[in-house]
């Protein structure tokens, strides 16, 4: 399924890495990114729907502070954030931090500071 074009929609996020095999890996294993070579030849990812496309640069500093906060949206947390620590990431924000909302911020390999976002359950 193609993904949604629509005015206003976020579609492109450029990510700093210092390795980007090792970023690539990471979003793999925790996220199931699918990871594509462009024309030029750099990597590029498109995220776990195909709603959302980005590359990784190298040679810029990481968003290592929240500033703009990104948060990827998981299934389950608490597997993400094990899923997370398994491959390299560093929890910086436990779940809890926002609550009600059941979130979490991670340091992904390249140093960024990003967000998980679970859903909460439907009662009933």
């Amino acid at each position: 399924m193609p993904p949604t074009y629509a005015n206003g929609k976020i579609c492109y996020i450029d990510m700093p890495a210092v390795d980007i095999a090792r970023s690539v890996d990471f979003y793999t294993r925790v996220f199931g990114w699918k990871v594509r070579q462009r024309g030029d030849g750099s990597t590029a990812f498109d995220d776990g729907v195909g709603q959302v496309s980005g590359t990784w640069s190298v040679g810029r500093p990481p968003a290592s502070q929240p500033g703009l906060l990104v948060y990827v949206m998981v299934d389950d947390a608490e597997a993400t954030v094990e899923a997370i620590l398994a491959n390299g990431g560093e929890i910086v924000q436990p779940i809890g931090g926002d609550a009600p909302e059941i979130t979490a911020r991670f340091r992904d390999p390249g140093g960024n500071v990003i967000g998980i976002y679970q859903e909460p359950k439907k009662k009933g």
